[in-house]
């Protein structure tokens, strides 16, 4: 008797057309699931993204669909279009993430605060809190949200970057234990520095970040984490082998925190 896929069967990655999210893709896809929404802003990534993954895998369906996370509206759109194309939503992915880079809180102005948290935090918020609307009704469903391990550890340099990570720990905490009398389970990753993705290139030309960074790396003993580190976790909490798993915050560092 054939072995049941291991993946969730009807997935969208939000952040999915590079770093974490296309490493995701290609673990779920590896793992059974037959049909992934790719979401980002890039039109040109985005179909870089699908002809690679249609390519490595032939017979998935893999669409790409383009969308800001953080404009709700547009986080909504997505969403309900992916599960009108599939027939339903299992699982979702929002892994995108903003563009604010380290600064130390001095060189922060006042007025920058608030602009700044939002944009990290509601990139990946919103696109859950859409997808819940749709397993809610379900009755199913799986969300997984990646922030960073900046949400628990303070590090100088992200106070604000680390405030905006917590928020979007708590509120998959909180979501969590709404969500699990609909069936839904809720879930976050928390990794710190991840080799091959292109925010670690971004850090690696910015000399604060690039320092800030290093003494990360240095604490790494076990390695430094890679997108398909990350993916592998996140695949797991997005299936059926985790149909338990609710309300989690799991770091993936290589051993920079063991918190």
């Amino acid at each position: 008797m054939p072995l049941p896929p291991q993946g969730p069967q009807r997935v969208v990655i939000v952040g999915g057309t590079a770093g974490i999210g296309l490493a995701c893709a290609h673990r779920l896809a590896t793992a059974g699931t037959r049909a992934i929404a790719l979401v980002g802003r890039s039109a040109e990534r985005g179909t870089k993204a699908q002809a690679e993954l249609r390519a490595a895998h032939p017979g998935l369906d893999v669409r790409f669909l383009r969308g800001d996370g953080a404009d709700a509206p547009q986080a909504i759109a997505v969403v309900q279009e992916a599960t009108g194309h599939f027939g339903g939503l299992d699982a979702l992915v929002s892994c995108a993430g903003g563009d604010v880079m380290p600064r130390l809180l001095a060189k922060v102005a006042t007025h920058e605060v608030m602009p700044m948290l939002a944009q990290v935090a509601a990139c990946v918020i919103l696109p859950a809190r859409a997808a819940y609307e749709v397993m809610r009704a379900q009755g199913a469903g799986a969300i997984v949200c990646v922030a960073s391990d900046a949400g628990k550890i303070a590090t100088p340099g992200e106070s604000v970057i680390g405030a905006a990570m917590a928020a979007i720990a708590m509120f998959c905490r909180g979501m969590a234990i709404e969500a699990k009398r609909d069936g839904v389970r809720v879930n976050c990753v928390t990794p710190s520095i991840v080799q091959g993705t292109p925010l670690y290139d971004r850090l690696q030309q910015d000399a604060f970040s690039q320092r800030l960074f290093a003494k990360a790396e240095a604490l790494a003993s076990l390695g430094v984490a890679t997108a398909d580190d990350v993916a592998e976790l996140i695949a797991f909490l997005a299936g059926p082998a985790s149909a338990r798993i609710t309300g989690q915050t799991v770091s993936v560092t290589g051993g920079i925190s063991a918190a």
